[in-house]
């Protein structure tokens, strides 16, 4: 192996072992090479979107879309260890994202089923007197529609093969089984329904502390080593230049259009990029391709 190589592999190897934990490697080969048949193709819309190295800016732009609404940040704040543990959860969200797209049937309907009990479990008060229910089919929705809102648009930009309209639209179709096998109705399965579905969510959110704690968390104070914390200002600022117009206020995150089409695009093109080389031989598998390994978000 040539020091290239040796670096290419050491840097993607760390990557992974963030975003998939200590035992990524074992439950990589069980998602990507256990038998058995598969909801979706390697061809499918969702292969393309989750096996790509945009997915590092989309999950960040969900999350801090997400937490937007009241009920959903408040059963985050008060039954998720994100700032105790952000690793573990994104490496659970990340896990599961996988067994969802690339896994097995029954890898897939496990993890739906786990998810589910899990959020049968999860209710609570908001700090405005409002309760709350993970399991609400109205909270689920939202947190699909922000994720898969998300998901693409950082395709659109900075996926290495970006989807056509009939592609994007395979996607949002795609992305809705497994909302509706997490609890959700009347999910989007095109690209008009969910910008009619982020709309018609709009009134319900707002600005409160949590999710400007939760902001400022993933933006400013990330447990993360020092050497990577430039890379990471660099993946937290194209994740923030790709958040709506409105979202800045409320969660008190800059607005720079000139130079969020500027030098902060080049950045993301550039960190896309890279991430993308670093990874590649950690995610190439005996019998699959480089999808094994950026499925991550919200």
């Amino acid at each position: 192996m040539n020091p290239f190589s040796s670096v290419q592999q050491r840097v993607g190897e760390m990557i992974f072992e963030r975003v998939a934990g200590d035992e990524g490697p074992a439950r990589r080969d069980r998602i990507h090479l256990s038998t058995g048949p598969r909801r979706y193709g390697p061809e499918s819309a969702i292969h393309r979107v989750h096996g790509d190295a945009s997915m590092f800016v989309g999950g960040m732009r969900a999350l801090l879309l997400q937490s937007l609404h009241p009920l959903a940040m408040a059963a985050v704040d008060q039954h998720s260890g994100y700032r105790g543990d952000p690793w573990g959860r994104l490496q659970r969200t990340s896990t599961f994202l996988a067994e969802t797209t690339f896994g097995t049937l029954e890898d897939a309907d496990r993890a739906m089923r786990i998810v589910r009990a899990v959020h049968k479990r999860i209710t609570g008060t908001a700090p405005d007197g409002r309760p709350y229910a993970a399991s609400d089919p109205h909270l689920i929705r939202w947190v699909h529609v922000a994720e898969i809102d998300s998901f693409l648009r950082a395709h659109d930009r900075y996926g290495a093969h970006p989807l056509d309209a009939g592609g994007r639209n395979d996607y949002v179709r795609e992305t809705a089984f497994v909302a509706r096998g997490l609890g959700a109705v009347d999910v989007p399965e095109t690209t008009a329904e969910l910008d009619e579905l982020l709309a018609l969510y709009r009134p319900e959110l707002k600005s409160t502390a949590a999710a400007r704690r939760t902001a400022r968390f993933i933006l400013l104070n990330p447990p993360i080593p020092l050497p990577v914390r430039p890379a990471y200002g660099l993946l937290s600022s194209v994740a923030v230049s790709m958040m709506p117009r409105w979202t800045r206020l409320p969660l008190r995150l800059p607005y720079l259009p000139i130079t969020e089409a500027t030098a902060v695009r080049g950045s993301g093109i550039a960190i896309t990029t890279a991430i993308r080389w670093a990874l590649s031989p950690a995610a190439v598998q005996r019998d699959s391709t480089d999808q094994a390994v950026p499925a991550v978000g919200g």
